[in-house]
């Protein structure tokens, strides 16, 4: 029988907006993060048929939170109910049984405003690998497929599996606790959250490869988890300063492409295309996220975005603030990537030659020996103080080093643009 387009309408957009609330609810529950994921798509498959028969609920994110964790609960009393029948089997010198529920200690949850909080904590556990809580973080709070997660990281699909389940069972193998981390821990713990946040809109704002610049998708799931962590933690300016960094880095979206899908710098861009909703939201919450002192790393990165997007031009861009924001990011975050940040800012405020000289003072940082951004940089430079033939070779070596088709097409333009003007 044919699904109620309403109906499929309903259970979708429930999928997008309720999926890491039911399925947090549901792990508080069985503490497997399999039979979570398990009973909540039982539940959303069960959505499709009872709503066609009964009507769609009121609140369609409870409706599938109770029917999920009844479905948990089910599945863990037939559980309970074999042990009891097969004690031989069992080994309970180590204490309960992977898929018995771990009381919570006293106390605890009673102050939480949302399982989603455990959820996003469990998956950026430290004992994680870096790509293993990306995943897992878009896996069970953004409800992605697995083979939809593969594809963000442009790797096989059996192969993200794999990586997901590792993870899962070190979750369970090492019992990571499912819970906030203590007050103590938090800062620490928090950033880590945050990072992953930033390495999934990053992964969609310019796309590592393909033909799209933007993978919008990733994007939008950025921005929600951002919006739930504010949501969840309002009075964290580590948050606040996520959320408006990604609200003013975003707001530019529209206008980074031409009619015709062409790279636009951002010196070319239409500025009236920019989202002004997006910066009014973002611009509030960088002065909050500032208040701090000293301020934390994605509030000084949402700081130079604000400067960006508060220039009436990019002629009238403060390139001395942006310099001064990157020199105090520097000292608090020395990462590679914000110092050639840093010298592209220096090659604006002072000329192309201080920005070259800057790059190539990072010439020997092995984290950027593969890095496409900084030959595109060390060109941009290069051309604009006509060292052709050098500014040649440095946009072949981008050449190589981009897998994006949009912006291997910019830089093929701007290689074509240098043989005409023949050699240097």
């Amino acid at each position: 029988m044919a699904t109620d387009p309403a109906v499929a309408a309903a259970v979708a957009d429930a999928h997008r907006h309720e999926w890491a609330f039911v399925l947090a609810a549901t792990a508080r529950v069985t503490r497997d993060l399999d039979l979570a994921e398990e009973c909540v798509q039982d539940a959303y498959a069960k959505a499709l048929t009872v709503w066609g028969e009964r009507g769609i609920p009121r609140r369609p994110g409870a409706w599938l939170t109770t029917t999920a964790r009844n479905r948990a609960t089910d599945e863990l009393r037939r559980r309970a109910t074999l042990r009891r029948t097969l004690p031989l089997l069992l080994d309970r010198s180590a204490g309960p049984g992977p898929d018995e529920p771990v009381p919570e200690p006293a106390g605890e949850g009673e102050d939480l405003p949302d399982d989603r909080l455990r959820l996003i904590f469990t998956c950026c556990h430290p004992a994680l690998a870096e790509e293993a809580k990306v995943a897992l973080t878009l896996r069970l709070l953004c409800g992605l497929t697995t083979a939809e997660v593969a594809r963000a990281f442009l790797v096989g699909e059996p192969a993200m599996a794999a990586r997901i389940t590792r993870a899962k069972k070190k979750i369970a193998a090492a019992r990571i606790p499912y819970r906030v981390p203590p007050a103590g821990e938090l800062p620490e713990r928090i950033d880590a959250v945050l990072t992953v946040v930033h390495l999934v809109f990053t992964t969609g704002h310019t796309a590592p490869a393909g033909d799209d610049l933007v993978r919008r998708d990733l994007v939008e799931r950025a921005v929600d988890l951002a919006r739930m962590l504010r949501d969840l933690l309002p009075q964290d300016a580590g948050t606040a300063g996520l959320l408006a960094l990604i609200l003013l880095t975003d707001a530019r979206r529209e206008a980074r492409s031409a009619a015709d899908g062409r790279l636009l710098l951002l010196a070319e861009q239409d500025r009236r295309r920019w989202d002004h909703g997006q910066i009014e939201e973002g611009l509030a919450l960088v002065r909050e996220a500032l208040r701090p002192r000293p301020p934390g790393r994605f509030a000084l990165m949402a700081a130079i975005a604000a400067v960006h997007a508060e220039a009436p031009s990019w002629q009238e861009t403060d390139w001395r603030e942006v310099v001064a924001l990157y020199d105090l990011l520097v000292q608090i975050w020395p990462s590679p990537v914000v110092a050639l940040n840093r010298a592209v800012a220096v090659g604006f405020a002072d000329g192309p030659a201080a920005g070259l000289a800057a790059l190539d003072a990072l010439a020997a940082e092995p984290q950027l020996a593969g890095y496409g951004y900084l030959a595109a940089a060390r060109a941009d430079f290069l051309r604009r103080l006509d060292r052709t033939a050098e500014a040649r070779l440095a946009y072949q070596e981008a050449l190589m080093l981009t897998a994006n088709t949009v912006e291997r097409e910019f830089l093929a333009d701007r290689l074509s643009e240098l043989d005409a003007r023949g050699p240097a």
